[in-house]
């Protein structure tokens, strides 16, 4: 372990990070891939508009305070955290309210959402001011095995509700594969719970050979939070700037979903701040911000 903690986190997948660090077609219709017209620049409702710190996790490793400063600067109302960097729940949350952010959501491990661990991450997440308790990252070669999946997030579900909390998942490529004819997706959600979240995230699903305005479509009312990423415009490509139909995930979220906040999400850029304050600035060209 030591070892691996020694390796360059960016070259890390999420699954590791996140360890080591500790109907369809009337939604298609909306607009060509890539297209990011005025139409939908005046939202029928404000959405806030947050970061995924995965998108800085070599600068967070590096100097996390200042990070998190710079963060705030841009002019992000939230993060959310995949990782603390040894800090206790309540220096997050000193370092949290000191720089004026909310925490949106926390990339909260498997393992950490298990009944002999689950008292203890409710009191982290309470302590931050966290209500949005998403699992990154889940495997599982049948059809059972995803459906056990989904009971225990039920049960989870059940477990928050009373403390005002929610639990969900957040979409890989992989999740998008069939499993005995059925994505995994699709086994998930389909046998979940409303209040079991679907934090799809527009690149991996794309990634997936999927289209992100066709799988929300499918299912309304599962989306609280969302990841906003680009796909198929290069490493540092900005929304507009890439292949995805933004028009149509905007609609969606703004129009018919119940969607609380957009989470900026840039994982390729060589200069990650440089990035996600451009994604921030163009955000806020179209109104969302």
């Amino acid at each position: 372990m030591k070892n691996l903690l020694q390796m360059k986190t960016n070259q890390l997948p999420r699954r590791q990070f996140l360890q080591l660090s500790a109907l369809g077609l009337a939604g298609a219709s909306l607009g060509l891939a890539g297209c990011v017209t005025p139409k939908y620049c005046c939202a029928k409702k404000k959405i806030q508009v947050g970061l995924e710190l995965y998108s800085v996790r070599n600068e967070c490793k590096a100097d996390f305070h200042g990070t998190i400063e710079q963060v705030a600067k841009i002019g992000y109302k939230g993060v959310e955290f995949a990782g603390y960097w040894g800090l206790s729940a309540k220096e997050v949350r000193k370092m949290i309210d000191d720089n004026g952010l909310i925490t949106c959501g926390t990339h909260t491990q498997f393992a950490d959402l298990q009944p002999d661990k689950i008292d203890a991450t409710i009191e982290f997440n309470q302590i931050i001011g966290n209500k949005f308790i998403i699992c990154p990252y889940m495997t599982g070669k049948t059809r059972a095995e995803w459906l056990a999946h989904a009971k225990m997030f039920n049960d989870l579900a059940d477990k928050l509700a009373p403390l005002g909390l929610f639990t969900g998942y957040h979409a890989h490529k992989h999740d998008f594969e069939p499993i005995e004819g059925e994505p995994a997706w699709d086994i998930f959600f389909g046998n979940t719970k409303k209040e079991v979240i679907m934090q799809l995230d527009t690149s991996n699903c794309r990634d997936g050979g999927q289209d992100p305005v066709v799988i929300l479509n499918k299912y309304p009312g599962r989306v609280r939070t969302i990841h906003i990423k680009p796909n198929g415009g290069g490493p540092d490509a900005i929304i507009g700037e890439d292949k995805i139909n933004w028009e149509g995930v905007f609609e969606f979220c703004e129009h018919r979903g119940n969607t609380e906040w957009y989470v900026v999400e840039h994982e390729t850029s060589a200069t990650p701040l440089k990035t996600v304050a451009r994604m921030f600035e163009k955000l806020k060209e179209l109104g969302k911000v």
